[in-house]
């Protein structure tokens, strides 16, 4: 069976265990999805499942990506995401998937999202650096990355250098994270701790890679 769900982001809270403690999770709307296509191995060179994920107005969709649904009689489905595996058992196109049939309690899973986009940051946000002295002198540079060439014998800035840029908005997985709760009814699961995104960020919940 196919272990992987595409999912919104809700937010977090606290869930408290038998013994009082409370436990940090991220409430994930997981579903339901749709199986929008099958990959194989003699046709596509690989094996995978494509599932569809949140119905939206077919004004949405371009003519291509309605057609691609149409083939099932499916909705039109706003995000489309691949996910490997060899394991075809009970997986048919046009089938919809809960999260009840994925996921349980106590299962770990890596959860795949975009970080939030913080804009052109400098090196002290964006790098960690502590920046320069706030004395002897210091006027305007506090928060400047100091010097960053070398010597004569290189004259040059090394490639990959640590410099102020673009700061977020980038693929981020989150690995082994445990399944806390599971609400099949309302399509939601709980996994302990922070995931990638903003509230309504779009995210794909897989398998744990690293068992």
């Amino acid at each position: 069976m196919l272990k992987g769900l595409i999912g919104k982001k809700i937010g977090m809270t606290q869930i408290f265990d038998d013994e009082g403690a409370a436990i940090p999770v991220t409430i994930i709307e997981a579903g339901p999805c749709y199986v929008t296509q099958i990959r194989s191995d003699h046709v596509d060179g690989y094996s995978a499942v494509q599932l569809g994920f949140h119905e939206t107005k077919p004004k949405r969709l371009n003519g291509g990506q309605l057609g691609h649904l149409k083939k099932n009689d499916l909705p039109p489905l706003r995000y489309l995401r691949e996910f490997r595996t060899k394991n075809m058992d009970g997986i048919e196109e046009g089938k919809k998937i809960t999260v009840d049939e994925v996921f349980s309690v106590g299962d770990h899973v890596d959860v795949i999202g975009k970080t939030k986009g913080r804009g052109f940051a400098g090196v002290m946000k964006r790098h960690g650096f502590h920046g320069g002295p706030k004395t002897h002198g210091q006027s305007d540079r506090q928060r400047s990355p100091g010097s960053i060439g070398a010597t004569s014998g290189t004259s040059r800035v090394f490639p990959g250098k640590k410099m102020p840029g673009h700061m977020g908005n980038k693929r981020k997985t989150v690995q082994n994270l445990k399944v806390i709760l599971v609400d099949s009814e309302r399509n939601l699961i709980a996994v302990r701790g922070a995931v990638p995104g903003p509230k309504g960020g779009i995210l794909v919940i897989k398998e744990v890679r690293k068992q």
